[in-house]
């Protein structure tokens, strides 16, 4: 059994949509099981023979600090719910809460790996190639040296090999062009690392890539700083919301131009099918001892579904351990001057 601590009382809906997708998940994994984290009262509707409720009388919500969560509230949902895996009751934790509160609280219950200087929140953006491009970091860490850019380099990898069957994932340093001698010189130092890492096999370094190169698929992993990385899945979604927007307005047009929009219509709603972020939802929060995956907070039944999927194909991949060996093997090159750094700022998902 794969056992996931959900917070069920987290995001823009709570329970409403959270106990839903849990219904819909259970019922297509046979070897899963979930702890139903949250206020007792509402949950005792949901009843499921592969699921129990965790009680916890607090709620962190969306625009609580990250001090509240840590300092005030230290019987939540989503505290609890980490909790699960720090006593090792689940293998992975989810919430659609808060990110702030999130990165905060998970950092501060499970400690990051040895060898990590500060988590990084990944996720898949889709490409042309009909899959999906790895970015990370999307906004835990605003400013980063060049040994964080490696750091999650390594941390991607692990989490691309162990949700694909590709054992050895492309990384790019994202730039304002491809040539080694452009950017700040934290990009050019991190490049540095990044050749010598995969000269001693730590990792497959592809070079410098270019914002489009994320959705051309030209690397599996794109590695970037937060603010950078931020930008880059807000500006992906709005793409997706736009074409919605699109086609629902050429619909409501005169008739000629209803009887255009049917023509294209099928290409256009596989392309909005391909970039609906809602399919990619679930984002990893990589360099920690434990596994926990933030949903979009305003996740509706499908999104928190898939959200719920990646925690369960983290889980039963070992992704931690991989993790872990990934680390210990590029541990030479991991530290180095400056590496340490204070808390993350950590952008509001």
């Amino acid at each position: 059994m794969t056992t996931l601590a959900v917070d069920c009382m987290g995001g823009d809906h709570g329970p409403r949509v959270t106990l839903a997708a849990c219904r819909r998940f259970l019922d297509l994994h046979a070897d899963a099981r979930l702890l139903l984290v949250g206020q007792p009262e509402a949950l005792r509707g949901f009843a499921h023979e592969r699921a129990s409720i965790v009680a916890a009388s607090e709620v962190v919500a969306m625009d609580d600090s990250v001090e509240v969560a840590l300092r005030r509230k230290k019987d939540s949902s989503m505290r609890v719910a980490i909790q699960q895996v720090k006593d090792s009751a689940a293998q992975a934790a989810v919430s659609a809460g808060n990110t702030g509160a999130l990165m905060g609280l998970a950092r501060y219950v499970l400690k990051t790996v040895d060898g990590i200087d500060r988590p990084a929140i990944a996720y898949p953006l889709p490409n042309a190639r009909g899959g999906a491009t790895t970015v990370l970091d999307l906004g835990a860490n605003v400013d980063c040296t060049e040994h964080h850019l490696l750091q999650f380099a390594v941390l991607g990898s692990a989490l691309v090999a162990a949700l694909s069957d590709n054992d050895n994932p492309t990384v790019g340093l994202l730039n304002i062009g491809e040539e080694a001698i452009k950017g700040s010189e934290v990009i050019k130092r991190a490049g540095e690392l990044l050749r010598a890492a995969g000269a001693a096999g730590d990792l497959n370094f592809h070079g410098n890539v270019e914002g489009n190169d994320i959705y051309k698929g030209t690397t599996d992993i794109v590695v970037c700083d937060g603010f950078v990385g931020n930008v880059a899945l807000k500006a992906s979604e709005g793409l997706a919301s736009m074409i919605g927007g699109f086609l629902r307005e050429e619909f409501s047009r005169n008739p000629l131009t209803k009887l255009a929009a049917l023509a294209v219509y099928p290409i256009l709603s596989s392309f909005k099918r391909r970039v609906d972020y809602r399919r990619y939802n679930g984002a990893a929060l990589l360099g920690l001892r434990g596994l926990v995956f933030k949903s979009h907070g305003s996740a509706d039944e499908f999104a928190f579904e898939q959200a719920l999927n990646r925690a369960y194909d983290a889980a039963r991949n070992n992704l931690l351990e991989r993790v872990q060996a990934r680390i210990a093997h590029a541990r030479p090159l991991l530290v180095g001057p400056g590496a340490e750094a204070p808390a993350p700022e950590t952008a509001t998902h």
